[in-house]
């Protein structure tokens, strides 16, 4: 029997945004500011895109759909993506990378998704709790490791400085959409599934306080703007990523390799 639609679609919400940030950071390979992190992050891309196969199959088990991780990494549209948005965003403007941006997003994924994890691997859902105990693992090196380019860019030359705030003020009000919990978390959270995110705020609050603090950067200001990735409305950018994503499988729908 199919599990019900707010399971999948609590899971599917994971699957997606550690996929399509996975996406986005491989985008350094080959860019990255010096070799040590290239090498980094492309760890930290495989890493995302390891947890989001392991959800993504997941999804395709507990839907009894017969979609298994490449139809649904490869073949949804843009609409039937239930990212945060936040993580569909570009790593700068145009053709130009920007570390900043990318240090900032990582930060402020990993610190959700430490205690995120780690409350999952109590989840009722034996499968996911697996996932979690394997993925807060990876998740806490992630953090580290943004924690400490925060602090070294944010506590560096005034430019480093300059360009971290810059990347903090433009992706700040994209977490609210974390904190926005909505019949979907709170159906998840009743059935034991998972916390809601809500709950995890002043943890995250904590870690981006100390880090920020450390780095001499300053909290943006609060907004009330509220992005929408996770029931399907996404920024004009998650087409493009998909398209780039999803070209070589859609080319040759069901080859071998």
């Amino acid at each position: 029997m199919p599990a019900p639609a707010f399971h999948t679609e609590y899971v599917l919400r994971l699957a997606d945004s550690t996929l399509v940030l996975g996406q986005r950071l491989a985008e350094w390979c080959g860019h990255g500011p010096m070799l040590e992190e290239d090498i980094a992050l492309t760890n930290v891309a495989l890493d995302l895109v390891g947890q989001a196969r392991l959800l993504l199959s997941h999804v395709g088990s507990i839907e009894e759909s017969g979609r298994d991780e490449d139809a649904l990494a490869y073949f949804r549209g843009e609409s039937e993506f239930r990212n945060w948005t936040l993580l569909e965003l570009p790593n700068g403007d145009g053709a130009h990378h920007d570390y900043a941006i990318t240090i900032a997003r990582n930060l402020m994924f990993s610190a959700l998704t430490v205690p995120m994890w780690e409350a999952l691997t109590a989840s009722s859902d034996q499968t996911l709790a697996q996932i979690a105990a394997k993925s807060v693992k990876e998740a806490r090196a992630h953090l580290r490791h943004a924690s400490e380019w925060t602090i070294r860019l944010g506590d560096g030359t005034q430019i480093s400085h300059d360009r971290m705030q810059a990347a903090f003020d433009r992706l700040w009000p994209y977490a609210n959409e974390w904190w926005a919990d909505d019949l979907i978390d709170a159906a998840a959270a009743k059935a034991g599934i998972g916390p809601m995110l809500a709950t995890l705020k002043p943890a995250w609050d904590r870690t981006l306080d100390a880090v920020l603090a450390q780095a001499t950067l300053t909290q943006p200001m609060r907004t009330s703007f509220l992005s929408s990735g996770k029931l399907g409305r996404h920024s004009e950018h998650l087409g493009y990523l998909l398209a780039e994503m999803q070209s070589l499988a859609r080319s040759d729908p069901g080859a071998q390799w």
